[in-house]
């Protein structure tokens, strides 16, 4: 998931550079909403770890 980000951010950067603005906006807005998903993913799979040891 968070290589989706990656790849969304990448290509959010090429459209700024060419001058594709709606394309870059776009692209960065699903980067973002992509990139959360992962990190709130990744905590609760670390508290889930955590609460299977205890």
């Amino acid at each position: 998931m968070l290589r989706y980000a990656l790849i969304f951010f990448i290509i959010a950067v090429v459209a700024a550079i060419l001058g594709f603005g709606g394309i870059a906006a776009g692209a960065a807005a699903i980067a973002k909403i992509i990139f959360w998903i992962f990190l709130v993913l990744f905590i609760l799979s670390l508290l889930s770890r955590l609460f299977k040891r205890a």
